[in-house]
């Protein structure tokens, strides 16, 4: 669960200003970052904001003790793709009365979209949240990145970058000690390869020049008697 300041949520993410470093004492708040437009996509979101009021109140609380929960939801893809739609990438939804849409039910539930490849379109936005935007669709662009200015945009970036390193760090530390590994295990296997040799032409040997049994010549060779008796075979 994450929280945002003092002013009303659509106001913060039309500024850009989105922190969840700070809570909020009387709202809970759903992140939630979608690149894949599911078919009930609007259930889904609906579904899970819900949880978040349904979760808040035990046997014997009063509802006044609900807090608002509000949906911050960024799709890297169009939800509203219409022709009248293409215009607006930021959606604020409330509880409101269909004739009077400026009469709001209550502040219990609301939901806010950004569309980030049509916000990053059609351009016109508040510094913070372009630069916020420029994150989520271009962290891995350099030339991109580098004309954020941004404090808190940059902050993250480089704490982005920084996590990006210490797995990539991980991955080819992972890569060498593999290789290691590999490297011994194949020094193993011609070892192996070269002593087993040896010890079965010294076994085909006996059996050519000697009258030992398939035991005797498996004592001295270390190969099994099954072994012993294969080259037999093979004579």
């Amino acid at each position: 669960m994450l929280c945002f300041g003092s002013r009303g949520a659509d106001a913060e993410i039309r500024s850009g200003r989105i922190d969840p470093r700070h809570p909020h004492p009387i709202r809970r708040n759903r992140i939630e970052m979608q690149v894949r437009r599911l078919r009930g996509w609007s259930a889904r979101s609906t579904y899970y904001l819900a949880k978040v009021i349904c979760g808040q109140l035990v046997a014997g609380d009063t509802y006044e003790q609900l807090c608002p929960v509000i949906g911050i939801h960024l799709l890297d893809f169009d939800l509203f793709s219409a022709a009248e739609h293409r215009d607006q990438a930021l959606w604020c939804f409330e509880m409101r009365d269909a004739q009077r849409p400026s009469v709001r039910l209550g502040s219990e539930l609301q939901l806010n979209i950004v569309e980030l490849k049509k916000a990053e379109r059609l351009g016109k936005l508040p510094p913070a949240l372009s630069a916020w935007i420029t994150l989520f669709e271009h962290w891995q662009e350099e030339d991109s990145m580098s004309n954020i200015t941004d404090a808190d945009t940059r902050r993250a970036y480089d704490k982005l970058k920084s996590l990006s390193a210490d797995d990539e760090a991980r991955r080819l530390a992972f890569v060498r000690e593999r290789a290691l590994h590999d490297e011994a295990q194949l020094l193993l296997e011609a070892r192996e390869e070269g002593h087993d040799n040896a010890q079965r032409q010294i076994a085909i040997n006996m059996i050519r020049q000697t009258s030992l049994d398939d035991a005797g010549i498996s004592a001295i060779t270390g190969l099994s008697p099954e072994q012993i008796a294969e080259l037999r075979r093979q004579r």
